[in-house]
């Protein structure tokens, strides 16, 4: 019996996110225009929640693009926005080192590579993905019951900090 080679949509699903979040990824990291590098990370955050839906993980995939999409990166586009006048400030955008660490980025790919390519990888006969329960309601049956003092004393440290962050931030200074 030979194993069924066939690509699958979710295979065309994992390549278009997996490559989208590469590309995207080095545009962040090779854009000299801080807004385009903003707009980048968007797309590579927006490719790893898609990732997230491919391997079930409902809940990374929406926290991801709740936490990281709709608050630091607003957060970032926000501070760019209103720190673009700072015209007294140096900035430098060029890049130094690129020798070595083009030569470690090389080492490092080539070891992923042969670890990649190397492992026999266990994979279930047969295994069908709408099979999975989600994870939202697990984490939230698990909240509920077993880790609700852990999370009602997170809740108050977290609570503690941003009043505070507040508190600091309101005090006036003495001339």
């Amino acid at each position: 019996m030979t194993p069924d080679t066939t690509l699958h949509l979710t295979d065309y699903l994992f390549y278009f996110f997996a490559l989208l979040a590469v590309f995207s990824g080095g545009v962040v990291v090779f854009s000299r225009n801080i807004v385009h590098s903003a707009f980048a990370l968007m797309f590579t955050l927006f490719a790893v929640a898609g990732l997230y839906v491919l391997l079930n993980a409902d809940f990374l995939a929406v926290t991801q693009i709740l936490v990281y999409v709709g608050g630091i990166l607003v957060l970032i586009l926000f501070g760019v926005m209103l720190t673009n006048k700072i015209v007294d400030v140096q900035i430098k955008a060029g890049s130094i080192h690129v020798l070595p660490a083009s030569i470690i980025t090389a080492v490092i790919a080539g070891t992923l590579c042969g670890v990649f390519t190397l492992t026999d990888w266990f994979v279930v006969p047969g295994a069908d993905a709408s099979a999975v329960k989600t994870t939202a309601p697990h984490i939230g049956e698990a909240l509920i019951t077993n880790y609700v003092l852990p999370f009602e004393v997170a809740s108050v440290v977290l609570l503690v900090a941003m009043l505070g962050a507040a508190m600091i931030a309101r005090r006036e200074r003495k001339k």
